[in-house]
Parts: C-alpha cells; sequence; structure tokens
C-alpha cells in the first residue's frame, strides 16, 4: 500500500513538471503600414514559458535581435530613435489566460490572456485574443495584436509621420516543450 501512495505522488510531481513548457522555437516579428512605406522586422530569439497550472504565461524579446527592414538606417533608427535599446533591451507580457486550458488533452483553445505589455519602458495592460494548441504534450502558441506607439510613449517626426504607421502590427509563434526541470 506503501507503494501506491509513492506512485501516486510521483505521478502528481511529473504531472506538475508537465504543466511548464518552454519555447523551443519562436518567431515575434511587426509590420508598420504607413501611408508611404512597409516595414516590418522579425526575431528569432523569443523566450517563454507556460505555466499551466497557474494558467500564466510570459515571453520575451531582445529589441537588438530584430532583422529585416528596409534598410540598415532604418534598423538603426528603430533601436536608437524609437525602441531605444540601450535603454530599454528588451520587450515582453506576461499575464493569465481567462480561459481554461487542458494542456495535457489535445486540442485547439481560442483564448486570451490579461496582463501587462512592457515595450519602451512604458507598462499597459492589455487582453491579447491567441491560440493555443496541444498536440501530443507540445504546445502551439499563436496571435496578433496592435500596439499604439502613443501608449508606450514611442513618438514620431512629424517628417517621417507618412513612412511610419502611429499603431503596428505584432505577430507571435511559438512551440514550446515539457519544461521538466520545474
Amino acid at each position: 500500500m506503501r507503494c501506491i501512495g509513492w506512485l501516486i505522488l510521483l505521478l502528481s510531481v511529473n504531472t506538475v513538471f508537465a504543466q511548464k513548457f518552454s519555447v523551443k522555437q519562436g518567431e515575434i516579428s511587426f509590420a508598420s503600414h504607413a501611408e508611404l512605406e512597409l516595414i516590418k522586422a522579425s526575431s528569432t530569439k523569443l523566450v517563454g514559458i507556460i505555466d499551466g497550472a497557474k494558467s500564466e504565461l510570459a515571453f520575451k524579446v531582445d529589441n537588438r535581435s530584430f532583422t529585416g527592414f528596409n534598410s540598415g538606417l532604418q534598423r538603426e533608427h528603430f533601436n536608437e530613435k524609437y525602441i531605444e535599446s540601450e535603454k530599454y533591451p528588451a520587450s515582453s507580457f506576461t499575464g493569465k489566460i481567462i480561459e481554461k486550458v487542458d494542456f495535457s488533452v489535445n486540442g485547439v483553445y481560442d483564448i486570451r490572456v490579461k496582463g501587462e505589455l512592457d515595450v519602451h519602458g512604458q507598462k499597459q495592460t492589455r487582453i491579447i485574443k491567441g491560440k493555443i494548441t496541444v498536440r501530443d504534450n507540445v504546445v502551439f502558441v499563436e496571435t496578433t495584436f496592435t500596439v499604439p506607439l502613443a501608449d508606450h510613449n514611442i513618438s514620431i517626426p512629424k517628417i517621417v509621420s507618412q513612412k511610419i504607421a502611429t499603431e503596428i502590427e505584432v505577430y507571435l509563434t511559438a512551440t514550446l516543450m515539457p519544461n521538466n526541470g520545474g
């Protein structure tokens, strides 16, 4: 009888560990659809974790890791004048999943996550919609949302206002694997 108790304890510990997932592969990209110019950039340096037991998640990206842009000068302006990567090296989102997701069962879940979006040192409470797909203990996350630059104290000089949108579209995809380290 004592062995059964230990087996139940061991299984429950493994279930708790299996409820944490870390980004194995991910990409975050953004697009500025302005009147005179389309600017796109992306980064595969996305890190993140989902704690299924607590319905919490967190994602972070190094602002300097974005590539693409239409020119090297655009990338330089992004880092130095707009996002100020020296002062604000990362952008992040941490939040709580509103809908119930059973990470032990294969399925597709339309979710909303309420949390803090931190861009350019300015935190904003946001509810972001997305989709979580669970397939054989692997979690796939997809979301698209907009970021109004004014919400994060990013101003666009009048001279380039037709080349940079006031709202930026953000796309995130990630594949997360079980984090058995707890």
